[in-house]
């Protein structure tokens, strides 16, 4: 252990000049930085000036003796760990035990004998160094353990979401698969259903034309089926069939690119089809219903290259972010009537751009919402924090989207917003 002298300040207070000469010579050479007071009052000013390693304190003091002063040393956060040796010319055991019990470390008793007096300081300046020492220790342990605790958490959190990810994948992209063989077959039998009718149509207007005039039997069916509606209308139904099968081809492919399971490498994609994937997958939530009117959905996409990436994780992000937006709309539209909503219709915009280093791409995606305040913004991204009620919202989401942008894409994600403005996203990844 280095010497305790070194750099050590011994502040002593006693109102005896003599006392005060004789201590101060004692200390000095033995190496020690001295400091003095000539009573309590004094002796408190001092210390908030600059604390001392270690007080000396007269018992007998005029205004405030040293009991006095040791309590109030002591109900000071700053000042009570510093040890306090009373100095006293009397030795009776309850004057002693009083002192111990309001704080004090020892006692020396006048006359002083120097050995003895600088035998006690040196003890408890090694005590308060070694107390010191290992606290500073606790605290950088606690500190480490922390941070570890941190780390442990988080690997957790996204193990166990990448996992729950993957399986997710794995079951959609294959009820995407077995959906596209029906829809195969339907859209494919729906061509030839077309071309059939066409054929049949052309048959009965043959008919129509070489026998204007039919048996009755025959007049009175067609007045009951409606013949010609139902050759008018019969192309649209084909038509809107058509459609509606294209539709479930087009959810499936967004569902398989949505949930591609991503290697242990990343790979080139376009960023535009994950989002249009995530906006198809989303399309319920979007559509009109009989309390509002559709969420506006405003792409202004850029011409941006491919990048190099977890297409399956930028997906979970922007979906995440997505349903947050729906989220906010659907609450800023409590209280509001269908035509209110109507004046000022919900919408998200989403811009994608080059950055002008043109070393990165920039998504933004904002919508019109509630907003958030300064408090929640910045604990948005705060592992388990969440606005939602509880059982509706996990407080994972946006965590683990910041750990996918930043930590597995090198990017940076940041949130613009303020209460009633609405919320902006901006995703920036490096090309």
């Amino acid at each position: 252990m280095s010497n305790v002298s070194e750099e050590s300040l011994i502040l002593v207070v006693d109102d005896t000049t003599t006392n005060l000469e004789i201590v101060l010579e004692i200390l000095t050479n033995a190496g020690f930085e001295v400091a003095t007071e000539v009573n309590g009052e004094k002796a408190l000013k001092q210390v908030e000036a600059r604390l001392p390693d270690l007080i000396l304190l007269d018992v007998m003091m005029p205004k405030i003796d040293g009991f006095e002063t040791c309590k109030k040393l002591k109900e000071n956060a700053e000042t009570c760990d510093i040890p306090v040796i009373f100095m006293t010319a009397n030795s009776d055991t309850d004057s002693k035990i009083k002192g111990l019990n309001i704080g004090a470390v020892d006692y020396i008793t006048k006359p002083f004998h120097e050995e003895e007096l600088l035998a006690r300081i040196k003890t408890h300046l090694q005590l308060r160094n070694l107390t010191k020492t290992l606290e500073n220790r606790v605290a950088q342990r606690t500190a480490a353990l922390s941070k570890v605790l941190k780390d442990l958490q988080e690997s957790q959190i996204q193990l166990v979401q990448t996992e729950k990810m993957s399986a997710l994948g794995q079951l959609v992209a294959g009820v995407a698969h077995e959906i596209n063989n029906p829809v195969g077959f339907i859209h494919g039998n729906l061509g030839h259903a077309s071309v059939y009718f066409q054929a049949m149509a052309k048959l009965i207007e043959l008919y129509q034309q070489h026998y204007p005039h039919p048996v009755a039997e025959i007049q009175e069916e067609i007045a009951a089926m409606d013949l010609q509606h139902i050759l008018s209308d019969l192309p649209n139904l084909i038509s809107s069939m058509k459609e509606g099968v294209q539709r479930i081809r087009n959810i499936s492919t967004s569902l398989r690119n949505f949930s591609r399971a991503d290697s242990d490498r990343k790979v080139y994609c376009n960023i535009h089809d994950g989002i249009d994937s995530t906006i198809m997958i989303l399309k319920h939530r979007l559509k009109a219903s009989e309390h509002r009117p559709n969420i506006e959905v405003i792409k202004n996409y850029g011409n941006i290259p491919e990048l190099e990436c977890f297409s399956g994780q930028l997906n979970q992000v922007f979906m995440n972010i997505l349903a947050n937006a729906i989220d906010a709309l659907e609450e800023s539209n409590l209280g509001c009537s269908y035509i209110e909503i109507e004046r000022n219709p919900n919408q998200i915009c989403i811009q994608t751009s080059l950055t002008e280093d043109k070393n990165h791409v920039l998504i933004r995606i904002k919508d019109n919402g509630v907003g958030m305040s300064p408090e929640v913004q910045q604990k948005i991204f705060d592992h388990l924090f969440t606005t939602k009620p509880v059982g509706q919202g996990t407080g994972l989401g946006l965590s683990i989207a910041r750990q996918i942008v930043v930590e597995k894409h090198g990017g940076t994600m940041e949130v613009n917003s303020s209460p009633e403005q609405g919320s902006e996203f901006i995703i920036k990844l490096p090309i």
